[in-house]
């Protein structure tokens, strides 16, 4: 039983202190426990929209590599490396910090770039519906990156938050109000023991 309670002297003040921690403590774990919905519900939002983005970046990736495989075909691999050297980048990219309740990833934003011509290198159309596809694909990949961690890091919140929940539910606030009982039963033991003494006090004075 000793090791179920709190190592508290069994005092008013101190059975005062711990009514006034305990209510703390249940204003955290409801604080907690509506953390936790409201980060479940978002990565049960989140994880719809992941999946998504996930089939159509695959679909966007192979018409990316069904254009190169043509590309290939057509110009071949030595002219497609000569031909790469003469490109510009299509995708500018910008990585921010973005927070939601309390968790912090990265937030990828891409731009495209104005496709400019590289006819003059020996490539036809191909090549520059190659590097359009590409640049699609890559763009739909950053924000599929963007999404799958900050689902990671918002489940890992989430899983923090529930065991956070249990510990004050089933561990310690159940045993701060234990240790409550004892202390107020001691009390009660106490003061029952002061009356009787002062009861015989009294008949031995009287008698």
């Amino acid at each position: 039983m000793s090791q179920q309670l709190i190592k508290v002297p069994p005092t008013k003040n101190t059975l005062l202190k711990l009514k006034k921690q305990v209510v703390f403590l249940e204003e955290g774990h409801d604080l907690l426990e509506r953390k936790r919905d409201l980060l479940t519900r978002l990565v049960y939002e989140r994880v719809g929209a992941y999946r998504k983005l996930r089939d159509e970046t695959r679909d966007a990736m192979k018409e990316a590599y069904k254009w190169l495989s043509i590309s290939i075909l057509k110009q071949g691999n030595r002219s497609l490396r000569q031909a790469a050297f003469g490109t510009v980048p299509m995708l500018s990219v910008s990585i921010l910090p973005k927070r939601s309740l309390g968790v912090e990833y990265p937030s990828i934003t891409s731009e495209r770039l104005p496709l400019k011509p590289v006819g003059l290198l020996g490539t036809d159309v191909s090549f520059d519906r190659t590097r359009e596809k590409m640049a699609d694909a890559v763009a739909m990949l950053a924000r599929l990156g963007e999404l799958e961690m900050a689902l990671n890091r918002l489940m890992e919140e989430q899983r923090k938050a529930q065991k956070r929940v249990n510990a004050l539910k089933y561990n310690i606030i159940p045993r701060y109000r234990r240790t409550i009982r004892f202390i107020r039963a001691a009390l009660e033991e106490e003061e029952r023991n002061t009356l009787f003494q002062i009861k015989i006090l009294r008949e031995q004075s009287e008698a």
